[in-house]
C-alpha cells in the first residue's frame, strides 16, 4: 500500500467519513445501547450507565448527529463528558446503580431455578469494577436569596 501522502484524494476521505454501509451498525448498537439503558431506568439489573456509555462510544462512529444530541441532553450528557474526559462516574450513578443490582440480584436469586448465583455474580464483578472508578465531586447546591449574607 502506497504512503498516506501518496493516497488518492477519494481513498483519504473514506477514511474520514466511513461509508454509510460502516456507520450503520454503529448507529444500530449505539439506539440499542440506549434504549436498553433507558429501559434500565426503571428495571433493576439493567445497567444505565455503562449502556449509556456504550451508546457514546457507538454515536461516536456512527452518527455525529447522535453523538452531539446524547452529550448536549441534560440528563445524560454530563455523565458522557465526565467518562470520556476523566473516566469519572457520578457518585450518584454509582450509588443507585449498586442498590439496583443488588435488588435485582436478590430477585433473581429467588425466581431462577438454575444458576441463581449467576445475575449476582455478574453484578458484584461490574459494581467491583465501577467502585474502582474515580468518583465526581458532587456539585455544590446553587445558592438561593435566602443563602445570602
Amino acid at each position: 500500500m502506497p504512503p498516506p501522502h501518496e493516497l488518492p484524494v477519494a481513498t483519504a476521505v473514506t477514511r474520514r467519513h466511513p461509508s454509510r454501509w460502516r456507520r450503520a451498525p454503529w448507529l444500530i448498537a449505539g439506539l440499542l445501547a440506549l434504549t436498553v439503558g433507558i429501559v434500565g431506568i426503571f428495571v433493576p439489573l439493567l445497567p444505565t450507565t455503562p449502556l449509556v456509555l456504550l451508546a457514546a462510544a457507538c454515536f461516536s462512529r456512527g452518527s455525529s448527529r447522535c453523538e452531539h444530541w446524547l452529550l448536549s441532553h441534560p440528563r445524560f450528557g454530563p455523565m458522557v463528558r465526565d467518562w470520556r474526559r476523566n473516566r469519572m462516574v457520578p457518585l450518584r450513578a454509582k450509588q443507585l446503580a449498586t442498590v439496583t443490582m443488588a435488588l435485582g440480584s436478590a430477585y433473581a436469586w429467588t425466581m431462577l431455578p438454575r444458576l441463581p448465583w449467576l445475575p449476582a455474580l455478574c453484578c458484584a464483578l461490574v459494581a467491583l469494577w465501577l467502585w474502582q472508578l474515580p468518583t465526581r465531586p458532587v456539585d455544590p447546591p446553587a445558592a438561593g436569596p435566602h443563602d445570602a449574607a
